[in-house]
């Protein structure tokens, strides 16, 4: 089966996760993804398969190598973003890309434009998998499972490569920050790992942002506007002064690279009280530490003018594995090798946002982030190149080849 079947029969599964559920996996269609790899896995042959409650799958391929190689894994995520619908998903295949506009949906109106996605520009005569643009495609991050899989089939098929101990590791709830939270790093017992989660051919990512919440909570007091003169405290309008106290440019659409920012995510609010629920990111822990002091300031600053009505709560949600990854250089180094026999260029560069592989370094289990290949996820205009995942398929080959040779 080629690693084009592998995605196709892969995205028919519903893996869309929910924050809101409370349970691990957070929808069932996880699990239901999940056993189905597990049977897939076995008539392959791997060892050491095991799934358990909370929806982990992780499986073996052993060594067939006499040297002391360390042990490598390489793990994607089972579910899709609840940003859009990840049912019923009817992908469909554009052969030799021409440059044009590709039309989605002819009924209701839906196109891939390139000018409107100057990325297409990249993929000129290569064959795309795309939507019908009523739902996202899922190529985050079911093609890096079909990659993987695909990968450790052909070492299995191809006893010549010789390689070490290989472990893979599928997990729910990536898209929910909840991916390796309950991940067992010591049953998984690599030495270190690749998640195959990033996006177009070339990308390798070790550094992330650091990352908080912080939820601002603002009291009012309501009267009857017709005698509220020197009484009233309409905390939509406090609320309001404080959000604009924050920096203009320091906000999602106005940075990129390196930049960090301050992001509104929600608001809720009446006279008698408003919440501000904010993320904080910066891939510098300094700058990160000081984003949250000024939250805290302007806090107190708000409260000078209006006595107790605000409070804040901050919550750090994952840090930058870059100070995980550093001392262990040399697994980002075989990475960029392996692309580079591959056919591919290393981009090394930052992610701008968060990663299960930030977690699980911090967590003991080394972790850089690999191109998956697809575009625009989460939405209706998504697709992947099938060059893309055969590449990203002969990248994990590629590494387990060269982890053996350095030994």
């Amino acid at each position: 089966m080629t690693v084009t079947d592998r995605f196709l029969s892969f995205v028919a599964f519903d893996t869309q996760s929910d924050e809101l559920t409370n349970m691990t996996p957070s929808t069932p269609g996880q699990m239901v993804f999940a056993r189905y790899l597990r049977d897939e896995l076995e008539k392959m042959g791997l060892e050491e398969i095991s799934l358990d409650d909370n929806g982990y799958l992780m499986a073996t391929l052993p060594a067939n190598c006499d040297t002391d190689a360390p042990v490598v894994g390489f793990i994607s995520h089972l579910d899709t973003s609840p940003d859009m619908s990840g049912k019923h998903v009817r992908p469909r295949i554009v052969r030799n890309y021409d440059g044009g506009v590709i039309t989605l949906n002819e009924e209701q109106g839906i196109r891939l434009d390139p000018a409107e996605f100057p990325e297409l520009n990249n993929y000129l005569g290569q064959d795309l998998i795309v939507t019908d643009g009523t739902t996202l495609l899922g190529a985050d991050d079911k093609a890096g499972i079909a990659e993987i899989i695909s990968a450790v089939e052909y070492l299995r098929n191809h006893p010549e490569i010789k390689h070490g101990k290989i472990r893979i590791a599928f997990n729910p709830d990536e898209e929910i920050g909840q991916g390796a939270h309950k991940f067992d790093v010591g049953l998984f017992g690599a030495d270190f790992a690749y998640t195959m989660d990033g996006g177009a051919v070339g990308e390798l990512e070790y550094e992330n942002f650091n990352a908080a919440s912080a939820k601002v909570v603002i009291k009012g007091r309501n009267v009857h506007p017709g005698n509220a003169k020197h009484k009233m405290i309409n905390s939509i309008r406090v609320a309001t002064q404080f959000i604009m106290m924050l920096p203009r440019w320091e906000t999602p659409e106005h940075t990129e690279g390196y930049e960090g920012f301050y992001h509104l995510v929600g608001i809720e609010g009446s006279v008698e009280e408003t919440v501000l629920t904010y993320i904080i990111r910066d891939h510098d822990r300094a700058r990160f530490e000081s984003r949250k002091r000024e939250i805290e300031h302007l806090v107190r600053k708000t409260n000078t003018e209006y006595p107790g009505c605000a409070t804040v709560e901050i919550r750090d949600q994952y840090y930058n594995m870059r100070e995980k990854i550093e001392p262990v250089i040399h697994i980002v180094e075989v990475a960029e090798k392996a692309m580079r026999e591959a056919g591919v260029e290393p981009r090394v560069q930052p992610i701008r946002g968060g990663t299960d592989g930030a977690q699980l370094s911090f967590k003991g289990l080394p972790c850089p982030n690999i191109f998956a290949g697809g575009e625009n996820f989460h939405g209706r205009y998504e697709y992947v190149a099938i060059s893309s995942m055969e590449k990203a398929t002969a990248v994990i080959v590629n590494i387990c080849r060269l982890v053996n040779e350095k030994q």
